[in-house]
């Protein structure tokens, strides 16, 4: 591979994060290229015109748009027969989310603040939180925590109460140290007026192996109460959440930029490049026209080589921005119904179709869809989210696999509470749809979606 097409590969497996990053130091590096901003009048376009027109002339009658090199871009990519971009509306608005990450240690640390806390126990609520895991669990050992202080006063019993302290805190339930006690800390801080408030923490508190079992005959035998005591108690303990602390940020989120725009217009849709992502680059005229003809100093020659390398830059990122616009356009056309509908109208589809389709090698189509993103009405996704394999059915038509899984989803969403659908019956139903899958093939779909089998689903209510 030339080093130029080395270029153009490694700039369209890029995301957009690291192309940013892979420009700021082309910028550094090399003395042509400057930041094209907008100028007074809100345009972008060639920088200041140096002072010496001569200069100008001769770096035109030198230098030749086209400097010669060891390959020809149009043996690279090919030019898109199409215009992608449509006029702007108005009033559209590409919505940029933003949030503020607040983890739940620090919701935590917070709160130590209200709690009263002297210097000893301040220090052992820290050491506490650090042991906090982001569901909102302690998994630490109190007598190795409290070993671990030079303190001889710091105990494992004040290092329990300095926990306990914890657990009124909020969210409810937090720095329990197994399930049992996060139902129980969470039913305890109801008020002592809540009806069948004292139900359920027998239950939870005297019953619980007959709780995770969902064995309702031995609850209601050993606990006296009857059917609908039992179900109200019930009920108040399944609106406790077994995991308090997922509402809060884990600090390691990820947030993508949409490399490329869907939307519809006069019934139509569109495909556009995000503005926001656009390199924003140009050549310096200034230092472009200090490049003299047949000088050969070491300094001319510097200044060739950069603005060589300069064009090459700028061509191969047009030309990894009209790849990607390319691809998308392509998935798209394919995957109408889905932007219509949603993922259960979702369509087969896989690259070697669109590397066919636009005469590109498969291995480039995978390098433009991964960690590239789509902005949709749905949702943003990844590129790679719209291929999926094929799947036959009875009547002769392919079925996408994430189609299957969407529909799979939205059974097991819409269940009967205490009569959750078997990987059987869900084989049946889509049997039912025309879709012929396998029991196993249903099942690695609904494991792959982190849905429990269907016994773990099922609600003693």
């Amino acid at each position: 591979m030339t080093p130029q097409l080395q270029q153009a590969v490694r700039l369209l497996q890029l995301s957009t994060l690291e192309l940013n990053t892979e420009i700021q130091q082309a910028l550094e590096g090399n003395l042509m290229l400057e930041v094209d901003e907008p100028s007074e009048n809100g345009t972008t376009g060639e920088s200041d015109q140096p002072e010496n027109p001569d200069n100008t002339t001769l770096m035109k009658e030198t230098i030749p748009e086209e400097l010669p090199v060891d390959a020809e871009w149009s043996s690279i990519y090919e030019s898109a027969p199409y215009r992608n971009a449509a006029p702007s509306d108005e009033d559209y608005d590409m919505m940029a989310s933003t949030a503020a990450t607040t983890t739940l240690r620090d919701h935590l640390r917070w709160q130590t603040c209200l709690a009263s806390f002297d210097r000893r126990q301040q220090a052992v609520a820290e050491a506490i939180i650090e042991g906090i895991n982001d569901t909102g669990y302690f998994t630490g050992d109190l007598e190795d925590l409290a070993a671990g202080f030079a303190d001889d006063a710091v105990n494992t019993e004040l290092a329990r109460e300095v926990l306990e302290t914890i657990q009124t805190f909020d969210p409810a339930g937090v720095g329990a140290r197994d399930l049992q006690e996060c139902l129980l800390v969470q039913l305890q801080q109801l008020p002592a007026a809540t009806p069948h408030r004292s139900g359920a923490l027998r239950i939870v508190r005297d019953y619980f192996e007959a709780l995770s079992k969902r064995n309702l005959a031995l609850l209601k035998l050993r606990s006296g109460l009857d059917n609908d005591e039992l179900k109200q108690a019930l009920e108040l303990v399944r609106h406790c959440s077994p995991r308090p602390g997922e509402n809060f940020s884990t600090g390691d989120n990820h947030y993508v930029t949409p490399d490329v725009v869907v939307r519809k217009h006069n019934g139509r849709w569109l495909v556009e490049a995000n503005p926001e992502t656009l390199p924003k680059l140009r050549i310096n005229s200034y230092y472009s026209s200090l490049i003299k003809r047949g000088d050969q100093s070491h300094d001319n020659q510097m200044m060739r080589d950069h603005l060589q390398e300069a064009r090459w830059l700028l061509k191969s990122l047009h030309s990894r921005q009209e790849t990607l616009l390319r691809v998308a356009h392509r998935i798209i056309e394919h995957q109408k119904a889905f932007l219509e509908h949603g993922p259960e109208a979702m369509k087969p589809l896989v690259m070697r179709e669109i590397a066919e389709e636009l005469e590109l090698h498969e291995s480039t189509i995978s390098r433009a869809a991964t960690n590239k993103y789509l902005l949709t009405p749905q949702g943003v996704f990844e590129f790679k989210y719209f291929f999926s394999s094929h799947v036959g059915s009875e009547d002769g038509d392919n079925h996408s696999s994430t189609a299957i899984r969407a529909r799979i989803r939205k059974m097991i969403q819409d269940e009967q509470t205490g009569k959750p659908l078997s990987d059987n019956k869900i084989t049946a139903l889509l049997k039912k749809e025309g879709i012929s899958v396998a029991r196993r093939t249903v099942a690695k779909y609904r494991e792959s979606m982190s849905i429990p089998s269907s016994s773990e689903r099922k609600r003693m209510i």
